[in-house]
This record gives C-alpha cells, sequence and structure tokens, in this order.
C-alpha cells in the first residue's frame, strides 16, 4: 500500500510533524535546562498528540486510497479482507 498524499492532505501532515518536532525539541531544552516535571510532561503530551493526529492522518488517506483501490479493482493482488487486516494493523499501532 503506497502512500499517495497530495496537497493540502500533505501539507497539513507536514505541519503536524513539523509541529511535534518543535515540541520535541522543547522537551529537550526544557529538560537540559532542569525545567519543573509538570511542564515538561505537558509539552511532550502535546508532541504525542501532533505524532498522533499525523499518524491518523496518514491512515485515513491510506484507508480512502485503498477504497479507491478496491471500487476501481486494483487490489495488486491482495484480496479486501487482506487489506483490511493490514489497515486495522496500522490504526491499532496508533491506539
Amino acid at each position: 500500500m503506497e502512500l499517495d498524499l497530495a496537497g493540502a492532505e500533505l501539507k497539513a501532515v507536514l505541519n503536524r510533524l513539523r509541529r511535534a518536532q518543535g515540541q520535541i525539541a522543547g522537551v529537550i531544552r526544557m529538560i537540559e535546562e532542569g525545567r519543573d516535571c509538570e511542564e515538561v510532561v505537558t509539552q511532550l503530551a502535546a508532541a504525542s498528540r501532533a505524532l498522533d493526529r499525523a499518524g491518523f492522518a496518514i491512515i485515513a488517506t491510506g484507508l480512502q486510497q485503498c477504497l479507491t483501490d478496491i471500487e476501481d479493482g486494483r487490489k495488486n493482488g491482495e484480496d479486501r479482507d487482506a487489506m483490511r487486516v493490514r489497515l486495522e494493523k496500522l490504526f491499532l499501532s496508533l491506539a
């Protein structure tokens, strides 16, 4: 299953990943500076949410593409059940 993100979808995913990257850099700085544990954990939770949202956006796009491929008959030899299992594993990996 190839990922084909286009236009606004790609931009949104990249923005979320860049936000997470910045938040993780902030967490590293905070730890190096000896900042308050509650502040560090709050920032780390924000980074985790940004990564989760990016992952869900990628999975949603992949799901849409897989459904389109099935409808168009372009399954590359993979049946509907096998594709469903693969997508379920991807989704659960973020849960």
